[in-house]
Protein backbone atom coordinates (compact mmCIF):
# COMPACT_ATOMS: atom_id res chain seq x y z
CA UNK A 1 0.00 0.00 0.00
CA UNK A 2 1.18 3.64 -1.15
CA UNK A 3 1.64 6.17 1.52
CA UNK A 4 -0.41 8.96 1.27
CA UNK A 5 3.31 11.13 0.03
CA UNK A 6 3.49 8.34 -2.80
CA UNK A 7 2.43 8.03 -6.08
CA UNK A 8 3.08 5.54 -9.17
CA UNK A 9 4.07 6.31 -12.41
CA UNK A 10 4.36 4.03 -15.22
CA UNK A 11 7.52 4.10 -17.82
CA UNK A 12 7.82 1.95 -20.68
CA UNK A 13 5.80 -0.92 -18.75
CA UNK A 14 7.04 -1.09 -15.20
CA UNK A 15 5.32 1.34 -12.15
CA UNK A 16 7.94 3.31 -10.35
CA UNK A 17 6.76 4.71 -6.86
CA UNK A 18 7.89 8.32 -6.60
CA UNK A 19 7.65 9.65 -2.64
CA UNK A 20 7.38 13.22 -1.88
CA UNK A 21 6.07 14.53 -5.57
CA UNK A 22 4.98 17.93 -4.17
CA UNK A 23 8.35 18.49 -2.71
CA UNK A 24 9.65 21.90 -4.76
CA UNK A 25 12.74 21.65 -6.57
CA UNK A 26 12.71 24.65 -9.02
CA UNK A 27 11.77 27.87 -6.64
CA UNK A 28 12.60 29.94 -9.11
CA UNK A 29 9.33 28.26 -11.00
CA UNK A 30 7.84 26.39 -8.83
CA UNK A 31 7.77 22.92 -10.52
CA UNK A 32 8.03 19.99 -8.29
CA UNK A 33 9.54 16.87 -8.04
CA UNK A 34 7.01 15.04 -10.05
CA UNK A 35 6.94 17.61 -12.03
CA UNK A 36 10.66 16.60 -12.92
CA UNK A 37 9.58 12.84 -13.56
CA UNK A 38 6.54 13.86 -16.20
CA UNK A 39 9.22 16.36 -18.45
CA UNK A 40 11.66 13.27 -18.46
CA UNK A 41 8.90 10.96 -19.28
CA UNK A 42 7.90 13.64 -22.19
CA UNK A 43 11.31 13.14 -23.41
CA UNK A 44 11.84 9.60 -22.72
CA UNK A 45 13.16 8.56 -26.54
CA UNK A 46 16.08 11.43 -26.55
CA UNK A 47 16.83 11.10 -23.00
CA UNK A 48 16.99 6.76 -23.10
CA UNK A 49 19.54 7.10 -26.21
CA UNK A 50 21.39 10.18 -24.59
CA UNK A 51 22.45 7.44 -21.84
CA UNK A 52 21.90 4.50 -23.18
CA UNK A 53 24.75 1.94 -22.12
CA UNK A 54 26.89 4.23 -20.61
CA UNK A 55 27.96 4.84 -17.23
CA UNK A 56 25.92 7.74 -15.14
CA UNK A 57 27.30 9.96 -12.30
CA UNK A 58 23.73 11.57 -10.84
CA UNK A 59 23.70 15.38 -9.39
CA UNK A 60 20.91 14.62 -6.77
CA UNK A 61 19.03 17.45 -4.87
CA UNK A 62 17.47 16.00 -1.97
CA UNK A 63 15.65 19.05 -0.66
CA UNK A 64 15.32 21.00 -4.59
CA UNK A 65 17.79 22.29 -6.31
CA UNK A 66 18.83 25.61 -3.80
CA UNK A 67 19.77 22.79 -0.99
CA UNK A 68 22.84 20.50 -1.31
CA UNK A 69 24.36 19.06 -4.09
CA UNK A 70 25.18 15.14 -3.86
CA UNK A 71 27.35 13.94 -6.66
CA UNK A 72 26.59 9.69 -7.00
CA UNK A 73 28.39 7.39 -8.95
CA UNK A 74 27.37 4.29 -7.26
CA UNK A 75 24.05 2.64 -7.18
CA UNK A 76 22.58 2.42 -3.53
CA UNK A 77 21.98 -0.87 -1.47
CA UNK A 78 18.36 -1.36 -2.06
CA UNK A 79 17.97 -0.63 -6.08
CA UNK A 80 14.91 -2.62 -7.47
CA UNK A 81 16.11 -5.91 -9.50
CA UNK A 82 15.49 -4.44 -13.14
CA UNK A 83 17.85 -1.60 -12.57
CA UNK A 84 21.18 -1.79 -14.87
CA UNK A 85 24.44 -1.40 -13.66
CA UNK A 86 28.10 -0.89 -15.09
CA UNK A 87 31.35 -1.30 -13.38
CA UNK A 88 33.99 1.14 -13.82
CA UNK A 89 37.36 1.41 -12.00
CA UNK A 90 39.23 4.23 -10.79
CA UNK A 91 42.91 3.62 -11.07
CA UNK A 92 44.11 6.97 -9.44
CA UNK A 93 42.64 5.69 -6.20
CA UNK A 94 42.52 1.76 -6.30
CA UNK A 95 38.68 1.92 -6.07
CA UNK A 96 35.51 0.78 -8.45
CA UNK A 97 31.61 2.00 -8.71
CA UNK A 98 28.68 0.23 -9.63
CA UNK A 99 27.09 3.26 -11.71
CA UNK A 100 23.53 3.50 -13.49
CA UNK A 101 23.59 2.04 -16.47
CA UNK A 102 20.22 3.23 -18.42
CA UNK A 103 19.01 0.74 -21.07
CA UNK A 104 15.29 2.16 -20.43
CA UNK A 105 13.05 4.79 -19.66
CA UNK A 106 11.96 3.64 -15.60
CA UNK A 107 15.53 3.59 -14.77
CA UNK A 108 16.22 7.63 -15.30
CA UNK A 109 12.38 7.55 -13.45
CA UNK A 110 14.04 5.62 -10.70
CA UNK A 111 17.12 7.76 -10.65
CA UNK A 112 14.70 10.71 -10.40
CA UNK A 113 13.04 9.14 -7.39
CA UNK A 114 16.15 9.27 -5.75
CA UNK A 115 16.35 12.83 -6.03
CA UNK A 116 18.36 12.94 -9.45
CA UNK A 117 18.14 16.36 -11.33
CA UNK A 118 20.96 15.97 -13.94
CA UNK A 119 22.57 13.02 -15.72
CA UNK A 120 25.97 12.90 -16.96
CA UNK A 121 27.04 10.01 -18.29
CA UNK A 122 30.56 9.08 -19.91
CA UNK A 123 31.63 8.78 -23.29
CA UNK A 124 32.07 4.86 -23.32
CA UNK A 125 29.90 2.38 -23.11
CA UNK A 126 28.97 -0.68 -20.77
CA UNK A 127 30.91 -2.81 -23.49
CA UNK A 128 34.09 -1.71 -23.20
CA UNK A 129 34.11 1.21 -20.59
CA UNK A 130 37.88 2.12 -21.51
CA UNK A 131 37.69 2.93 -25.05
CA UNK A 132 35.11 6.06 -25.81
CA UNK A 133 32.67 6.87 -28.76
CA UNK A 134 31.65 9.87 -28.42
CA UNK A 135 34.33 13.52 -28.26
CA UNK A 136 33.00 15.86 -26.81
CA UNK A 137 33.62 19.73 -27.83
CA UNK A 138 32.50 21.86 -25.17
CA UNK A 139 32.50 25.83 -25.60
CA UNK A 140 33.18 27.37 -22.15
CA UNK A 141 32.34 31.06 -22.26
CA UNK A 142 34.22 32.89 -19.84
CA UNK A 143 32.31 35.59 -17.56
CA UNK A 144 32.35 38.25 -19.75
CA UNK A 145 32.41 36.25 -23.21
CA UNK A 146 28.75 37.13 -24.92
CA UNK A 147 26.63 34.41 -26.42
CA UNK A 148 27.63 36.15 -29.68
CA UNK A 149 31.15 35.29 -29.13
CA UNK A 150 29.82 31.68 -28.73
CA UNK A 151 27.68 31.35 -32.13
CA UNK A 152 30.53 33.15 -33.76
CA UNK A 153 33.01 30.06 -32.47
CA UNK A 154 30.48 27.53 -33.22
CA UNK A 155 30.35 28.38 -36.33
CA UNK A 156 34.35 28.33 -36.94
CA UNK A 157 33.55 24.31 -35.26
CA UNK A 158 31.20 23.44 -37.81
CA UNK A 159 33.73 24.68 -40.93
CA UNK A 160 36.20 22.75 -38.98
CA UNK A 161 34.17 19.43 -38.29
CA UNK A 162 32.88 19.94 -42.03
CA UNK A 163 36.52 20.04 -43.75
CA UNK A 164 37.12 16.68 -41.71
CA UNK A 165 34.20 14.66 -42.78
CA UNK A 166 32.83 14.70 -39.14
CA UNK A 167 29.18 15.16 -38.29
CA UNK A 168 28.94 16.97 -35.20
CA UNK A 169 25.75 17.20 -33.32
CA UNK A 170 25.40 20.43 -31.43
CA UNK A 171 22.90 21.06 -28.14
CA UNK A 172 22.85 23.92 -25.65
CA UNK A 173 24.77 23.20 -22.09
CA UNK A 174 22.06 24.34 -19.95
CA UNK A 175 23.98 27.32 -19.15
CA UNK A 176 25.73 29.86 -21.26
CA UNK A 177 27.59 27.72 -23.73
CA UNK A 178 26.58 24.92 -26.13
CA UNK A 179 28.21 20.90 -26.42
CA UNK A 180 28.66 19.30 -29.75
CA UNK A 181 29.28 15.45 -30.07
CA UNK A 182 31.04 13.41 -32.80
CA UNK A 183 30.51 9.69 -32.83
CA UNK A 184 33.89 8.35 -32.87
CA UNK A 185 34.50 4.75 -33.32
CA UNK A 186 35.84 2.60 -30.12
CA UNK A 187 39.09 2.11 -30.65
CA UNK A 188 41.20 4.45 -28.94
CA UNK A 189 41.47 4.94 -24.84
CA UNK A 190 40.98 8.23 -22.77
CA UNK A 191 44.27 9.53 -23.30
CA UNK A 192 44.49 9.59 -27.17
CA UNK A 193 40.76 10.99 -27.61
CA UNK A 194 42.05 13.66 -25.28
CA UNK A 195 44.83 14.55 -27.89
CA UNK A 196 42.61 14.32 -30.85
CA UNK A 197 40.32 16.96 -28.95
CA UNK A 198 42.72 18.90 -28.06
CA UNK A 199 44.54 18.91 -31.80
CA UNK A 200 41.18 19.81 -32.82
CA UNK A 201 40.89 22.57 -30.45
CA UNK A 202 44.10 24.35 -31.08
CA UNK A 203 42.71 24.65 -34.67
CA UNK A 204 39.81 26.72 -33.38
CA UNK A 205 41.84 28.73 -31.52
CA UNK A 206 44.09 29.24 -34.76
CA UNK A 207 41.18 30.39 -36.61
CA UNK A 208 39.51 32.58 -34.02
CA UNK A 209 42.60 33.89 -31.83
CA UNK A 210 39.95 36.84 -31.21
CA UNK A 211 37.83 34.68 -29.99
CA UNK A 212 38.68 30.95 -28.76
CA UNK A 213 41.38 29.85 -26.36
CA UNK A 214 42.72 26.55 -25.35
CA UNK A 215 44.22 28.08 -22.22
CA UNK A 216 44.17 25.57 -19.51
CA UNK A 217 44.39 27.83 -16.07
CA UNK A 218 41.12 29.91 -15.53
CA UNK A 219 43.29 32.91 -14.13
CA UNK A 220 45.75 32.55 -17.49
CA UNK A 221 42.38 33.50 -19.69
CA UNK A 222 40.56 36.51 -20.89
CA UNK A 223 37.70 36.70 -19.19
CA UNK A 224 35.99 38.19 -22.24
CA UNK A 225 36.60 34.60 -24.50
CA UNK A 226 35.26 31.44 -24.93
CA UNK A 227 37.37 28.50 -23.39
CA UNK A 228 36.94 25.38 -25.56
CA UNK A 229 37.10 22.74 -23.55
CA UNK A 230 39.33 19.85 -24.75
CA UNK A 231 39.93 18.19 -21.01
CA UNK A 232 36.26 17.19 -20.85
CA UNK A 233 37.33 13.48 -22.95
CA UNK A 234 39.86 12.58 -20.41
CA UNK A 235 38.60 9.36 -17.99
CA UNK A 236 36.08 10.05 -15.70
CA UNK A 237 34.90 13.30 -16.98
CA UNK A 238 31.41 13.97 -17.94
CA UNK A 239 29.22 16.96 -18.31
CA UNK A 240 24.95 16.80 -18.50
CA UNK A 241 23.85 14.17 -21.46
CA UNK A 242 21.18 16.07 -23.95
CA UNK A 243 17.90 16.44 -22.10
CA UNK A 244 19.09 16.62 -18.80
CA UNK A 245 17.98 19.32 -16.51
CA UNK A 246 20.53 21.03 -14.74
CA UNK A 247 20.26 21.87 -11.19
CA UNK A 248 19.68 25.53 -11.38
CA UNK A 249 16.37 27.39 -10.34
CA UNK A 250 14.98 28.11 -13.76
CA UNK A 251 15.09 24.70 -14.56
CA UNK A 252 16.95 24.75 -17.50
CA UNK A 253 17.74 22.24 -20.18
CA UNK A 254 20.42 20.79 -21.81
CA UNK A 255 18.88 20.62 -25.59
CA UNK A 256 19.62 19.56 -28.34
CA UNK A 257 19.55 22.23 -31.85
CA UNK A 258 20.08 22.50 -35.50
CA UNK A 259 23.76 24.42 -36.53
CA UNK A 260 21.27 26.67 -38.29
CA UNK A 261 19.06 27.47 -35.01
CA UNK A 262 22.46 28.59 -33.33
CA UNK A 263 22.21 32.24 -34.06
CA UNK A 264 18.32 32.40 -33.33
CA UNK A 265 18.41 30.43 -30.19
CA UNK A 266 18.52 32.05 -26.50
CA UNK A 267 19.59 29.24 -24.53
CA UNK A 268 17.88 30.27 -21.32
CA UNK A 269 14.41 29.46 -23.65
CA UNK A 270 14.69 25.82 -22.97
CA UNK A 271 13.25 24.52 -20.02
CA UNK A 272 11.32 22.12 -18.30
CA UNK A 273 8.32 23.86 -19.77
CA UNK A 274 9.24 24.48 -23.13
CA UNK A 275 11.24 21.27 -24.17
CA UNK A 276 8.09 18.71 -23.90
CA UNK A 277 6.22 20.64 -26.37
CA UNK A 278 9.48 21.04 -28.64
CA UNK A 279 10.31 17.72 -28.70
CA UNK A 280 6.73 16.47 -29.37
CA UNK A 281 6.81 18.94 -32.38
CA UNK A 282 10.36 17.80 -33.88
CA UNK A 283 11.41 14.41 -32.50
CA UNK A 284 14.78 13.98 -30.62
CA UNK A 285 17.71 16.16 -32.98
CA UNK A 286 19.81 13.43 -32.03
CA UNK A 287 17.99 10.92 -33.29
CA UNK A 288 20.67 10.24 -36.12
CA UNK A 289 23.87 10.25 -33.53
CA UNK A 290 24.56 6.50 -34.13
CA UNK A 291 24.12 6.08 -37.77
CA UNK A 292 28.04 6.75 -38.30
CA UNK A 293 31.37 6.77 -36.47
CA UNK A 294 34.74 9.25 -37.31
CA UNK A 295 37.97 8.14 -37.23
CA UNK A 296 40.62 9.77 -35.35
CA UNK A 297 43.35 9.72 -37.49
CA UNK A 298 43.66 13.35 -38.93
CA UNK A 299 43.49 14.52 -35.79
CA UNK A 300 46.04 12.24 -34.07
CA UNK A 301 48.29 13.09 -36.76
CA UNK A 302 47.61 16.96 -35.89
CA UNK A 303 48.55 16.19 -32.18
CA UNK A 304 51.69 14.51 -33.35
CA UNK A 305 52.64 17.46 -35.75
CA UNK A 306 52.24 19.39 -32.75
CA UNK A 307 53.48 17.28 -30.30
CA UNK A 308 50.71 17.64 -27.98
CA UNK A 309 50.71 15.46 -24.76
Amino acid sequence: MMAADEVEVEAGGRLVRISNPGRVYFPARGETKLDLVRYYLSVGDGIVRALRERPCMLHRFPSGVTGDKVHQKRVPAGAPPWLQTVRVHFPRYGRHADELCVTELAHVVWAVQMSAVEFHPWNSRRADTERPDEWRIDLDPGPRCTFATVRRVAGVVREVLGELGATGWPKTSGGSGLHVYVRIAPQWGFAEVRRAALAFAREVERRAPDLATTTWWRKDRDPAMLFVDYNQNARDHTIASAYSVRGVPEATVSTPISWDEINEIDPRQFTIATVPARFAQLGDLHRGIDDSAYLLDTLLEWADRDQLD
